[in-house]
This record gives structure tokens, sequence and C-alpha cells, in this order.
């Protein structure tokens, strides 16, 4: 099977609300450009799997990856550029928030030499928290990161082969592809956009996005762990100061608690201080343990399509039965 130029990688959740716009607005956006688009069904419930096997059924250049159970976005993201084929990939959301008409200015700039064609947010039509926590976190990002950070800018991305080489060859199981294609370096250059709102359906909740933020934080920056020390440093200092100031006031009578209540405080702050360090320092040694595991990044339950084609996938993943796999039509 001919490689096309362009495969469109999507992460698929219970998106049977937006995935015929979706699947139309991809098809009229790259109409004269041999392209792809697989979906990766990372454990939905509704009919989204239904509708993408129609799809393949009437022979479109469309390809299933579907994974064992749900083992997160950033990972189904990591198993769509596994099985993608194309000359370039772009990874987006299923929720039509990146609009796909965006692809061919996108791809003409990869052309002109550019690595990496990512999409920075100038706007977006979201709710003012969710506006305000994700401003607040790229500015966090900015500032900790020991990577150049890209500022507002989400998944949304075209990249070369080249560089879907080198994402494929990073072991990490606790990823950020954001952060880890603007670390891979090369010639990255931006495209900017209002983000529009959600076609339909929920999207992430405010829990899973903190947990992706903390994630972020501990894959490309080590701050945490360096202000837990000066945080622990200076809170030291601060306790013996306290300790004298507070004898040499007992002495001389200028203050009436006793040294009992204020050394139960003085012991409960620190408390205090140490489990958030031991906490800092638990997220990094759970990172360590579970890439000591060996397990692999996810496992698929079965692929069909145009994806079947793609001969050396998964690199990080594995396939429950190769009996399963549905070849392409």
């Amino acid at each position: 099977m001919t490689a096309p130029v362009v495969s469109v990688v999507v992460p698929v959740l219970d998106e049977e609300g937006n995935l015929q716009e979706l699947h139309d607005r991809v098809g009229v956006a790259l109409d004269g450009i041999p392209h792809e688009l697989v979906l990766v069904d990372d454990g939905s419930t509704d009919r989204s799997v239904e509708m993408i096997e129609s799809w393949i059924a009437r022979g479109e250049d469309v390809g299933l990856v579907k994974l064992s159970r749900n083992f997160g976005m950033e990972v189904a993201m990591s198993a769509g550029l596994d099985h993608a084929r194309g000359e370039y990939v772009v990874l987006m959301h299923a929720d039509l928030q990146d609009p796909p008409e965006l692809v061919p200015e996108m791809l003409a700039k990869a052309r002109a030499g550019a690595d990496v064609v990512y999409t920075r947010r100038i706007g977006r039509d979201e709710s003012l928290i969710k506006r305000q926590l994700a401003t607040a976190f790229y500015k966090l990002m900015e500032r900790l990161a020991r990577t150049p950070y890209q500022g507002q800018a989400g998944d949304f991305r075209l990249m070369s082969r080249r560089v879907v080489a080198q994402l494929r060859g990073m072991p990490e199981h606790r990823r950020f592809l954001r952060g880890m294609v603007a670390w891979v370096g090369f010639d990255q250059v931006p495209i900017e956009y209002r983000r529009a709102g959600r076609h339909a359906g929920r999207g992430a909740s405010y829990s899973a996005l903190f947990r992706l933020a903390i994630e972020a934080l501990a894959s490309f920056s080590d701050v945490p762990l360096a202000l837990a020390t000066v945080a622990g440093t200076a809170i030291a200092v601060l306790a013996g100061v306290a300790a004298v100031a507070i004898a040499v006031a007992t002495i001389f009578g200028w203050v009436s608690a006793s040294l009992g209540v204020w050394t139960l405080v003085a012991l409960l702050f620190l408390g205090g201080v140490q489990l958030v360090s031991v906490g800092i320092l638990g997220r990094y040694l759970a990172r360590v343990h579970e890439q000591t595991l060996g397990r692999p990044l996810y496992v698929v339950d079965r692929v069909a399509g145009s994806s079947g084609a793609s001969a050396d996938a998964p690199a990080g993943g594995t396939t429950a039965s190769p009996s399963q796999a549905t070849p392409a039509p």
C-alpha cells in the first residue's frame, strides 16, 4: 500500500457526536492530498468504534487502532504515531476545537523546510476559569521547564517523519507529547489561531487536566525538588530564630503562651513541610518505578483499515493477539 502524504492521528474516547463532523471536515480540508485518518479508540463505550468500522468497510482511507482499555490521551496519541504511515503526521483532538482546515497551511510550511509546525492559541472560546487556568499553566511551564517551551501551544501540530521517529524512540511512560516535541528540537515554526469551543460532548475534567499539568512539570522540570529543599532550609532557619525569640520573650515576660504551645505549632508546621517534600520526592520515584517495570506503553486489541499496513508498529505497545488484527481492505 502506498504511504499517504499526511496521516491525521486522533485519540477517541466516546466521541460519537464529533466523529462524523471530524471525518467530513478532514476529507474536505485535505481533498486532493493523499491522506489517512488514524483514529485511536481509547476505551470508548459509545458507538465510536462502530462508526469508524463502517467507514473502513466502505474502503475509505481510515484506520482504527483499538486499545484494550483506556490508557489516557497521551498514550493514545503515541499509539497513533506508531501506526501512522504518512510522510507527515498531524496530531489533533476529536472535539474540533482545533480546525482541520489549518492542515494544508501547516503542510505548506513543512514542505518549505519546517520539521514541526505547531499551533499557538491567541484566543479561546472557553469558560473564563478554564482560560485563566490554562494561561497560568503555560506561564508556569515557560518559567520552570528545562527545555524551551512554546507558550499557548497544544497538541495540534504537524511533524515530519524524522520527528515522529524520535518520539517513537522515547521510552518514558508518563508522557507529555507537546513537551517531548519541543525537546526534540529541529526547525519548529508556529501558526497562530483562535481555538473554538468543543463541537459536542464533554471535554476533559479539571482533575484530569490537573494530573496532566503535574506530569508535565515532573517530566520537564526538577524545580519542584529544588523548591522543596529551599523551603525546608528556610523553614528550619525560621524555626531556629523563632525558638531563640520565644526563649528571650519568655525570660523577659513578653509572652504568656507556654513553650509547649509554641513547640507544638512549630512541630505541626515542620511536619507539614516534610510531608509535602516527601510527596514531591514520591512522585519522581513513582515515575522511576513505573519505568523499571518494563511494561509496554499500551496494549492493542485490534487494528483495522489503512493503519493495518504499518509493518513496523507498534513501537511502544504490544498487540494482544496477532490473529485479531484486521487486514487493510
